[in-house]
């Protein structure tokens, strides 16, 4: 069952930029992970040092390596040093996935496939 990790990191924003351009290779390294399907760490551009986190893993058992292999110890690490404000993370399984449009091309909020 695929697992979705959605977050927010506040920093510092004088160091959001470097922090984000400095966990390239982390972020690099996970997405070449077995079962990682997105691995996405993004600015947002409406409150100046938040971090968006954004994880999908095919399996927990996927997400279980990741949690404990090198890339993921190194990102703690370096979200450590450059000082960390808050961080909130939840992790979803997901028992359905659809598409949002319908094949008339309707969005839709229900669930129609199922």
């Amino acid at each position: 069952m695929p697992i979705v990790i959605s977050g927010e990191i506040d920093l510092d924003p004088a160091v959001r930029e470097k922090a984000l351009l400095d966990a390239q290779p982390l972020i690099a390294a996970a997405l070449a992970e077995k079962g990682c399907v997105h691995y996405a760490w993004t600015a947002d551009l409406a409150r100046p040092g938040r971090v968006h986190v954004f994880e999908e893993w095919e399996t927990e058992a996927d997400l279980a390596y990741h949690l404990s292999a090198e890339p993921y110890l190194q990102m703690a690490g370096h979200l450590a040093s450059v000082g960390i404000k808050s961080a909130v993370t939840r992790k979803y399984r997901v028992d359905l996935i659809e598409p949002v449009y319908d094949p008339a091309g309707k969005p839709r909020a229900d669930f129609f496939t199922a």
